[in-house]
């Protein structure tokens, strides 16, 4: 069978007839002016005219949300955008908006669900090792000293200060903990953080701990900007902190940062600090972790945001005309998770995004690359099929009829649209699920249910999003492994 030759029809639509139904080539008007349709058009447009940037990095920030897993990205969206009275669904976090994405495979050098130290580890080392370990190869031995020896490898940091360029680490966590450690100590346990955590063994086979390694790292590669809580692991017990040596770890930084330098331990004596004034900053705001954003009110009126630390640490570091490495890890979204609190992560999550958008506004992508991860995700489930513009932390009802109230489970008890694996929110002892019918799940301190109770929510091990923009970004895709995200950071910086 011939076909004849089709001429091309200026201003016209290529009809085909298929049993006897004209269909046009080109969607009809009340498609194309669909706002799903518009959105789509112009994500595909902005993608077509991205190009990627192949030059150096000056600057490398890396976001680290801490256990901040693609369900507590998603529910933090709606969470944020429901707050400010949008649509949840449709709305975006700040770091949602960078132009390149991967997935990171986060499992541990010997373990399928990886802890905060070796995930931290391999993003700084491109190394994997084992669960509670910092700075070391999979060969060192938890609580073994000796193996230390032959297991440290050297972090981005290391390698960023030595070659002149200024470094930074800035938490909610203690600057102790352990994504904040990975930027500058080496450990076989990540406990270690003050003298008084460690044994008298560890410390009779010369092991230091992770507080005195942030003062007296190596010279040429101590951290010029860390901020956090921890303070009781820097002062001695007879100062109202915690340490067992008599040593003022405060007093022993500050003779060695020398001029241009400041430590501070409140919000305004941060505040006041002027960009471009002090080169070195410690700051130490808590005893131990800093406040939840949720309790700022009662508990943080003195306590700085994320977000004025990260600006605090840019002005501080970009004195270096040769650029700098920094990481800002939002460290108490995982908290929130593991007390089964979802109120608390997400506000921390929406916290972080908000840290993430000052570092933006601050910053040119033309020569600073911006990555934004978690260390590993958390058992937090968005489940149910709830109406679009149910409250995220409100209980499941039918998307198909929201005036028929909550859905019920086989057992007549309604379920909140959000739940954990495992925590503190399982079943009691005789092992019967909380009726929730006359519960407010969006009080801030309510506790989700979970499948198995806990005492702290377990991390769990599904693969997390990498958020990049800046050089080198467009090397981020597809699925990687969690120590790849080093790869990239020390190519885009040169190292």
């Amino acid at each position: 069978m011939s076909y004849p030759a089709l001429r091309p029809l200026s201003g016209l639509l290529l009809a085909l007839t298929i049993s006897g139904t004209a269909l046009a080539a080109e969607p009809a008007a009340h498609q194309t002016s669909n706002p799903y349709y518009v959105s789509g058009l112009a994500t595909l447009n902005k993608a077509l005219a991205q190009q990627p940037n192949t030059g150096k990095a000056k600057n490398v920030i890396l976001f680290i949300g801490d256990g901040m897993g693609i369900s507590t990205v998603t529910a933090a969206r709606i969470f944020a955008g429901q707050q400010a009275g949008r649509d949840g669904a449709s709305n975006s976090l700040s770091f949602e908006a960078l132009p390149y994405l991967a997935l990171s495979k986060t499992y541990s050098h010997d373990s399928l669900v990886t802890d905060s130290a070796p995930s931290a580890s391999a993003m700084m080392t491109g190394v994997k090792t084992k669960n509670g370990m910092i700075g070391v190869d999979g060969s060192a031995r938890l609580n073994d000293c000796d193996s230390l020896n032959t297991s440290k490898v050297m972090t981005l940091a290391e390698m960023a200060k030595i070659a002149g360029r200024s470094t930074g680490a800035i938490t909610t966590t203690r600057i102790t903990h352990a994504t904040p450690a990975s930027a500058y100590a080496h450990t076989p346990f990540r406990d270690w953080e003050g003298d008084e955590n460690m044994s008298s063994q560890a410390k009779a086979e010369g092991c230091i701990d992770i507080a005195r390694q942030l003062v007296e790292m190596p010279y040429g590669t101590t951290l010029d900007v860390a901020m956090g809580g921890g303070r009781s692991r820097f002062r001695p017990k007879d100062q109202g902190g915690a340490r067992t040596d008599g040593r003022d770890l405060i007093k022993d930084w500050q003779n060695r940062a020398g001029p241009q330098s400041a430590y501070v331990s409140t919000a305004n004596e941060l505040a006041a600090i002027k960009p471009g004034q002090a080169h070195k900053i410690l700051g130490l705001f808590a005893e131990e972790h800093m406040p939840f954003e949720a309790d700022r009110a009662t508990q943080g009126q003195d306590k700085p945001t994320l977000e004025a630390m990260t600006v605090a640490a840019i002005d501080a570091l970009a004195t270096n005309p040769k650029g700098y490495f920094l990481m800002v890890e939002g460290g108490e979204i995982d908290m929130g998770s593991h007390g089964g609190n979802a109120y608390r992560t997400l506000t921390e999550t929406v916290e972080f995004s908000k840290a993430v958008s000052a570092a933006l506004a601050k910053v040119n992508l033309k020569d600073t690359l911006i990555i934004v991860t978690a260390d590993h995700s958390h058992g937090l489930v968005l489940s149910g099929y709830p109406s679009r513009n149910a409250p995220i932390l409100g209980l499941a009802d039918d998307s198909s009829n929201p005036a028929r109230g909550p859905v019920k489970g086989i057992d007549g008890k309604p379920y909140s649209i959000l739940s954990f694996a495992t925590g503190p929110g399982g079943p009691e002892a005789d092992k019967v699920r909380r009726d929730l019918s006359t519960v407010d799940t969006q009080d801030p301190n309510f506790t989700q249910q979970a499948t198995i109770p806990m005492i702290s929510a377990a991390h769990s091990g599904e693969d997390v999003a990498i958020f990049a923009g800046g050089p080198q970004a467009h090397l981020f895709h597809g699925v990687v492994e969690e120590s790849y995200i080093f790869q990239v950071m020390r190519h885009a910086l040169g190292l």
